[in-house]
């Protein structure tokens, strides 16, 4: 007899086209019950962020604040509807969405011309901690916003050389008010600082090649890295914040720009080099899923709060899946 077929993977449930750049950044805003339907964020090569509407399917405003120089990360403000962009053009623009003024408020000049993503802690409804590459090329440089004071440069010692930071993911645990950051290295390990402290808790050696994103499940306190090279890293945080190697996953073929765990922490979706969109059970890293959609590399993924997916790529397209969703 023979064996059942596989199931097929499914289609997107629509696709957004119309950025005429590859897309490096994509973001939801919204998404729950009370603030209806999510609206998503694209940043573009061509240095252009898109708002998207997900009802009309078409783009709603485009914000132009990085001089033609790519838009690599974004990020929306909890405290109202502000959004932080990104650019090589060393800005990080924060823009004002409220009542359709889509204008910029203020600016963070950056040091470091990598391509590494900054990352935000919210720290209430006034204050947030941001952190950003450093002047020197393995620094990150730790500010308080939105008064932009510095909070202090974080250095990895003399004789650890890591090289470059890749991704960073400020975080801090239910138990303790302490803010920590998690960042990938160019040497392919993980590091987890205590900014308070000023000093690395641990580090690990996790991939061969650089870090290219990372995501972190804080209930858990397991994370999850990719690479230039061909495995995916599951590693494990305990109670002296000491970091582990739990397992790797090898993949088909080299290279993740970018990987997400859903918000309910069931899934998880990676951007591969090689033109795949993989998805993941977080628990057991069983593979449910590759999206073969695209025909370039797919540069980022991101879930909205409802667990809508969204992937940008190469390609000019950002495709939206509705994949294993809650019941």
């Amino acid at each position: 007899m023979a064996a059942p077929l596989a199931p097929q993977p499914p289609d997107p449930q629509f696709v957004l086209r119309g950025t005429q750049s590859a897309v490096n950044a994509v973001h939801f805003f919204g998404g729950t019950q009370a603030q209806g339907c999510p609206l998503l964020f694209s940043g573009s090569q061509s240095g252009l962020v898109h708002i998207w509407s997900l009802q009309t399917r078409r783009t709603v405003a485009t914000l132009d604040g990085h001089g033609g120089q790519s838009v690599t990360w974004l990020q929306t403000l909890p405290q109202g509807p502000q959004l932080l962009s990104q650019g090589r053009d060393l800005q990080l623009c924060l823009w004002d969405l409220a009542e359709g003024r889509n204008t910029i408020m203020d600016s963070v000049h950056l040091e470091s011309v990598g391509f590494c993503r900054s990352s935000i802690l919210a720290e209430g409804q006034l204050h947030w901690m941001l952190a950003v590459p450093g002047k020197d090329s393995d620094e990150v440089q730790i500010l308080e916003m939105p008064s932009k004071t510095s909070v202090c440069t974080l250095k990895p010692e003399a004789d650890a050389k890591p090289g470059m930071p890749m991704c960073l993911r400020l975080w801090q645990a239910n138990t303790d008010p302490r803010p920590l950051l998690l960042v990938g290295y160019e040497d392919g390990s993980v590091a987890l600082w205590d900014i308070s402290e000023r000093k690395v808790c641990s580090r690990i050696a996790c991939h061969g090649e650089p870090v290219m994103g990372l995501d972190f499940d804080s209930q858990k306190t397991r994370g999850i890295s990719g690479s230039a090279g061909k495995a995916l890293a599951v590693w494990s945080l305990d109670g002296q914040q000491a970091l582990q190697v739990c397992h790797t996953h090898e993949l088909t073929n080299p290279g993740i720009a970018d990987v997400m765990i859903r918000p309910d922490r069931k899934i998880l979706a990676t951007a591969g080099w090689d033109h795949r969109i993989r998805i993941f059970h977080w628990r057991t890293m069983k593979p449910l899923a590759v999206l073969a959609f695209h025909s370039a590399s797919v540069h980022c993924v991101a879930f909205a709060a409802d667990g809508l997916l969204a992937a940008g790529s190469k390609d000019q397209r950002i495709s939206i899946w509705s994949l294993y969703q809650r019941t």
